[in-house]
């Protein structure tokens, strides 16, 4: 069976997200009730939203992520510490068992930035990991990160550094070093 009007994805996105107003929310609805490839195509979504969902709950993951993400956070009622750090500078920050994430703001002027590159530092200054090419938003004053919660309570008082490149065709230039000084939670 074929559709002839397929819903997109982004459509379909944005009606499962609540972002549709009533009448085009109504308009989705009524489409996929009666097709079985956008019904299909919106099982899809919800299968991967919930995994996702599920992985994230769990803080299995490390990732860069925007601000609207994380007020959905914190207002589906999940525990968000945040920490902003500020360009070149540092940060006292831990984790408490209460926490479900913790997020860091990495304030950078990002507006002539076409690449962008994340730089895990050892304590000799070494590049310990890179990251290539991550996401941003040039408008942005700030690299949103979630961290993966299990590792960062699992960490001894350490200072974590963290360097942000711009990447471009003459090179790759520093925007910014970011110094977090953990202090493991106690009891």
């Amino acid at each position: 069976m074929n559709c002839l009007a397929p819903l997109d994805w982004d459509r379909l996105l944005a009606y499962w997200l609540g972002e549709l107003d009533p009448d085009a929310a109504a308009q989705v609805e009524e489409h996929y009730l009666g097709c079985g490839v956008c019904s299909g195509r919106l099982e899809q979504l919800t299968t991967l939203a919930h995994a996702v969902r599920a992985l994230t709950q769990r803080s299995g993951v490390s990732a860069i992520i925007n601000e609207d993400f994380v007020r959905r956070l914190s207002t589906s009622g999940r525990k968000v510490r945040e920490y902003r750090v500020p360009l070149n500078g540092s940060v006292n920050c831990t984790v408490t068992p209460e926490d479900d994430f913790v997020v860091a703001h990495l304030e950078a002027s990002l507006d002539k930035v076409t690449r962008l590159d994340m730089l895990t530092l050892d304590s000799g200054g070494e590049t310990a990991r890179r990251q290539e090419d991550i996401p941003f938003n040039a408008g942005s004053k700030a690299v949103v990160l979630v961290s993966n919660i299990d590792e960062l309570r699992a960490l001894p008082a350490v200072t974590l550094r963290l360097r942000l490149l711009a990447v471009d065709t003459s090179g790759e230039r520093t925007l910014g070093e970011y110094c977090f000084n953990h202090t493991p939670y106690k009891m």
